[in-house]
């Protein structure tokens, strides 16, 4: 409990210190207005202002967004900004192009040209977006034209932006805020999965933590909030984002797989669930790279081979929630959330739908939701889990008392004496009494094997209930058992239960003719701690003596006393033998 205190107080300075981190990185509220761009083109690999599309290949609305195109043209227009500070910086969506040339064209023709590169480009915590500057605008500017080259991704497109505020980003403070929460929320359940590790060896809870880790790795770039600790190169945040999220999503499906209940996936599910799992992390995850011989396809193939994800996932689960799994339905709560966002996403990177980059707000709060709804999971898994195994061995012990007590007396039965005799014999239990009840068949005979094994209850019950403290009684079969006894006087003491076993008998069988009595055969040995013999000899001398009181009589005792030197030679034994 105190392990687990502290993995919270940690998890709750990790919130803190990430709520700090986003307060200075959103310091401008959204007061100054951005500008988006009034119309676009696809273009061919001219760079000059002559190469601007002509006007009948402009699409002045949000539709036909492309990046499987040479370069792509955006267009600014005055009339966006008259009346307001001139714009200064061009800011849009964290992705991966070549090189982005701005012409700033005025009433008179001049124009004014600034080319950059991705290596330009600086990242900053307003979102998931980075910011060049544009070349100089003046009055008498009438349009900025922005022409990227090689993009891999619509929002890129989409969500460009110019503003004259160099902090300016469509993400506010409360955004961003929202975005550190949303970080505290995946550290606490990577020092649950830990803390989980230490008790409960599962595979199921290192693949959560791995699946927390590249999700943390999402938000951190996707988000832009890596931007407000350290500023890294965009070309690696821009593929660190897609990529830690084809692995998150590739480690959800092995997971799965992992945590359901025994029996709650088919066995075809399973195998289309794993490898759905590795194609995810593989396929979508080489796309994310956006290599420059793979632009014209890695945007659109990176959404598209995400489908059979989806598709599974969903599923998947459905299947496991049918069959009655409760581990299940806390995924079902916890994904539904996630893949929702994620078909969002999905439509807007394919440019089927437009919208602002804070809708992935959407998709950090789903991510956000859905790791502590299965840390949750995960710990209900863990006392189910818990509840299993006690109750298997509690089992196993019952079934290892079956094995080794005799069903009809409860007392030690052969198979257990026999594993613990050297044991015993080092301990002190020097003196082997063989107990066999006399004429016992004529009661089963006579009176049925009921009563039979009534009478031998009744002798089990006068040997355990002797209250010697110092003696093991087992039942070794039929009519015989066999007394352990250590310490002084066991001759006596044995004779003593030997004696009790009629009148127990008696007691508690009534109806017989002629009470039952007892023949004992008892080997006492010297020095029991340096013994050479096995349960074997003893029970062959004991039994030996048992025929021999028997012969003399029954109801009676008769015993030999050995001593065992270990310089003797092997077999050679001194003793004596006395009739009770």
């Amino acid at each position: 409990m105190a392990f687990l205190r502290l993995l919270f107080r940690l998890g709750m300075v990790a919130v803190m210190l990430a709520l700090l981190a986003a307060r200075p990185a959103a310091a401008n509220d959204h007061t100054v207005p951005s500008i988006a761009p009034a119309c676009h083109a696809a273009a061919g690999l001219g760079t000059g202002a002559s190469a601007v599309p002509p006007r009948a290949r402009w699409i002045c609305d949000n539709s036909r967004w492309r990046s499987d195109v040479p370069a792509v043209w955006l267009r600014f227009e005055a009339s966006s900004w008259q009346g307001q500070d001139l714009p200064r910086y061009f800011f849009t969506r964290i992705a991966r192009f070549t090189s982005i040339t701005f012409h700033a064209v005025d009433a008179d023709g001049t124009t004014r040209t600034r080319q950059l590169t991705e290596t330009d480009g600086v990242p900053f915590a307003g979102g998931p977006v980075f910011q060049l500057p544009l070349p100089e605008v003046t009055r008498d500017t009438t349009m900025i034209l922005a022409r990227i080259e090689a993009p891999h991704s619509v929002p890129l497109l989409t969500e460009a932006r110019v503003t004259h505020d160099p902090g300016e980003a469509e993400w506010t403070q409360i955004d961003m805020m929202l975005l550190a929460f949303v970080m505290g929320m995946l550290v606490l359940p990577l020092l649950f999965d830990i803390s989980f590790f230490v008790v409960l060896r599962e595979r199921f809870v290192v693949l959560h933590a791995a699946m927390v880790s590249a999700m943390m790795i999402y938000v951190l770039t996707a988000g832009g909030l890596a931007s407000a600790f350290i500023t890294l190169p965009l070309a690696l945040m821009a593929v660190l984002a897609p990529l830690s999220y084809a692995i998150g999503a590739g480690l959800s499906a092995l997971f799965l797989s992992a945590f359901l209940e025994r029996g709650a996936q088919s066995r075809l599910m399973r195998r289309i669930a794993v490898g759905t799992g590795w194609f995810t992390m593989i396929v979508p995850g080489f796309f994310a790279f956006q290599f420059a011989w793979t632009q014209p396809i890695d945007d659109r193939a990176y959404f598209i081979t995400f489908l059979p994800f989806i598709f599974v996932i969903s599923a998947a689960v459905l299947e496991a929630v049918l069959r009655g799994s409760r581990s299940a339905r806390f995924i079902a709560v916890a994904w539904t959330p996630i893949i929702i966002a994620s078909v969002e996403r999905l439509l807007r990177g394919l440019g089927w739908h437009v919208g602002p980059s804070s809708l992935d707000q959407m998709l950090y709060v789903a991510v956000g939701m859905e790791v502590v709804v299965i840390s949750l999971a995960i710990a209900d898994r863990f006392l189910a889990i818990r509840e299993e195994r006690d109750a298997a061995l509690t089992e196993a012990k019952m079934l290892e008392q079956i094995s080794t007590r005799d069903s009809l007396t409860g007392l030690m039965n052969r198979r257990a004496i026999e594993a613990r005799f050297d044991e015993l014999l080092t301990q002190g239990f020097d003196t082997f009494a063989l107990v066999d009840l006399d004429r016992f068949k004529a009661i089963n005979d006579l009176h049925g094997h009921q009563v039979g094994d009534a009478a031998l209850v009744a002798c089990a019950s006068a040997i355990r209930s002797s209250g010697d403290r110092d003696a093991v009684a087992v039942r070794l079969g039929g009519e015989e058992f066999v007394v352990l006894l250590r310490g002084e006087n066991t001759v006596e003491r044995a004779e003593a239960l030997r004696q009790a076993i009629p009148m127990r008998i008696a007691k508690e069988v009534p109806g017989l003719d002629l009470p039952v009595t007892a023949s004992m055969g008892v080997v006492v040995l010297a020095d029991a701690t340096r013994h050479k013999m096995v349960f074997a000899e003893f029970y062959a001398r004991a039994d030996a003596l048992m025929y021999e009181a028997k012969a003399s009589g029954r109801n009676r005792l008769t015993y030999e006393r050995l001593t065992v030197f270990n310089a003797a030679p092997e077999g050679r034994r001194d003793g004596e033998e006395r009739a009770a």
